[in-house]
C-alpha cells in the first residue's frame, strides 16, 4: 500500500507543479538530485548523510553537522531536503559537501540513492520516516538515527491501522527524542533504543546569539526609544491585533519583520500603520531610522539578531498553521507572545510553563499582557529572565547526539 501511495503521490506532484511555482521547483530538484550527487561525490570520501523537510529542521541539525564538520574532518557531509523552502534557502550551505532534494522515496530510488552515495551513517531530523529509504538503511547495516523526535498519541503508528508502517520504527539504530512522553509511547510498539535528550534547537538558538551581529541602522532607531517591540514572523492575522495597540501606545518603537516581504504584504502592513512615522529597512539611512516609530524589516536573515534591542517579543504564525521560531526570541531574555496554535510545540508549552510566555486569542489578551509588561517593570524583568533560563536550561542535545552515535 505503501509504495502505490508513493507512486500516487508523485503522479500528483507532476500534475501540481504544471500550475504551482513552488511544487515544480521541488518536482524538477528531485529529478536533478542523482545529477547533482553524480557530479559532485568523491567516490574515495566516507559520507555521513543527513535529512532535513525543511529549513527548521535543518537547523535543529545544522549544529550536528557544524560539530562533526570541525571535530571529524575525514568524513564528508551530504545534506537532503524534502522541501524547496529548505532547499532554496540552503541549497550554498558551505557545511555541508553536497546538498540536494531527496528523490521520490521509491524502492528503486532508494537503493540507487544509497548505491551510490555509499553512508557510513544517517540522521532523519525529527519527523523524516521515509520507509524505503529506512529499510534499504537498515539492509545495509548503516547505522540510522532520528535526531530530535517527538512522538505523540495521536500519530499513525500508535492506531491501529498504523501498525502495519510503524514497522519503519525498527529501522533506526537510536531515536534521539524531545522528551519522556515519547520514549513511553515508543515502548507500547516495543521500541527501547531510546535516548531522551531533548532539542538541538535549544543549542542552536545559542550558537545564534553567540554569532548574533551587530545592526548600526536598528541601534540607530532604538537609541532614544523608552520601550521597544519586536513581532518576528508575522502574518496578516498577527499585525491585525498588534499593530492597533500601539495607535495609544506612543512611548513604544515599532520593528515588524513579516514572514512574508512581498510588497502587496508590505503596503497592508503599511496601511494598518497610517498616521505613524514608517521606515523599511533596505529604503532608509540612520539618520531616518532614529526619527521614525515604526521599523519594517523588509529582508530576510536579520531577524535572529534583532530580538536583541527589544523589551517584548512576538512571535506569528499561531493564528495560522502554527507559531514560527520562539527560541530565537527567549534566548535574549524577553517574554515571548504568541497565537494559540502552539500545542504542537514544545518549546512554546516550556515558555507557558515558565511563564516567559504568553498565549493570546485575540486583541483583548494582547492588550491585557502588554498593559501589565509596560507597566510592571518586575514582571516584565521576570518574565525575561524566565524566557532566558528556559533556552538554556534545555541545552546540550547535540553534545549527547554525537556521544550516543559515536562522534563524540
Amino acid at each position: 500500500m505503501y509504495n502505490i501511495a508513493i507512486y500516487l503521490y508523485g503522479l500528483g506532484v507532476f500534475i501540481y507543479s504544471l500550475f504551482n511555482e513552488k511544487v515544480r521547483k521541488m518536482w524538477r530538484g528531485e529529478h536533478e538530485a542523482f545529477r547533482i550527487i553524480r557530479e559532485r561525490l568523491d567516490p574515495t570520501a566516507k559520507y555521513i548523510w543527513f535529512h532535513a523537510a525543511s529549513l527548521g529542521e535543518f537547523e535543529q541539525g545544522r549544529p550536528l553537522m557544524e560539530r562533526i564538520r570541525a571535530t571529524h574532518p575525514e568524513y564528508k557531509i551530504l545534506l537532503t531536503f524534502f522541501s524547496p523552502s529548505g532547499y532554496e534557502v540552503r541549497k550554498d550551505y558551505k557545511g555541508a559537501d553536497i546538498v540536494c532534494y531527496l528523490p521520490l522515496d521509491t524502492v528503486s530510488n532508494a537503493r540507487r540513492f544509497l548505491r551510490t552515495v555509499r553512508p557510513v551513517m544517517a540522521f532523519f531530523i525529527k519527523y523524516e520516516f521515509w520507509y524505503n529509504y529506512l529499510h534499504v538503511l537498515k539492509h545495509r547495516c548503516v547505522p540510522t538515527y532520528s535526531v530530535s523526535s517527538i512522538f505523540r498519541k495521536d500519530q499513525v503508528f500508535f492506531k491501529w491501522y498504523g501498525r502495519n508502517y510503524a514497522k519503519v520504527l525498527s529501522c533506526f539504530t537510536t531515536f534521539f527524542v524531545q522528551n519522556e512522553e515519547s520514549k513511553l509511547l515508543l515502548a507500547t510498539l516495543g521500541i527501547k533504543n531510546v535516548e531522551v535528550v531533548g532539542d538541538t534547537r535549544f543549542d542552536r538558538v545559542l550558537q545564534i546569539k553567540e554569532a548574533s551581529k551587530q545592526l548600526p541602522l536598528v541601534e540607530a532607531f532604538v537609541k532614544d526609544a523608552d520601550h521597544v517591540f519586536c513581532a518576528g514572523s508575522s502574518w496578516q492575522p498577527d499585525e491585525e491585533i498588534f499593530i492597533p495597540y500601539f495607535d495609544k501606545q506612543r512611548d513604544w518603537k515599532l520593528i515588524i519583520a513579516p514572514h512574508v516581504i512581498a510588497e502587496e504584504h508590505l503596503e497592508q502592513i503599511m496601511q494598518l500603520l497610517k498616521g505613524r512615522r514608517v521606515v523599511r529597512y533596505t529604503k532608509t539611512t540612520p539618520e531616518e531610522a532614529a526619527k521614525a516609530e515604526v521599523l519594517i524589516i523588509d529582508c530576510f536573515g536579520l531577524l535572529s539578531s534583532i530580538y536583541r534591542y527589544a523589551q517584548v517579543s512576538y512571535v506569528g504564525g499561531g493564528f495560522g498553521v502554527g507559531i514560527h521560531n520562539t527560541l530565537e526570541a527567549g534566548v535574549w531574555g524577553i517574554p515571548v507572545i504568541f497565537g494559540p496554535n502552539n500545542k504542537r510545540f514544545a518549546e512554546a508549552q516550556g515558555l507557558l510553563k515558565c511563564k516567559g510566555g504568553f498565549e493570546i486569542k485575540g486583541a483583548d489578551d494582547f492588550a491585557g499582557i502588554m498593559n501589565r509588561l509596560s507597566s510592571d517593570d518586575s514582571f516584565l524583568q521576570s518574565s525575561g529572565k524566565a524566557a532566558g533560563e528556559f533556552v538554556k536550561s534545555l541545552s546540550g542535545a547535540t553534545e549527547k547526539v554525537l556521544k550516543g552515535s559515536g562522534l563524540a
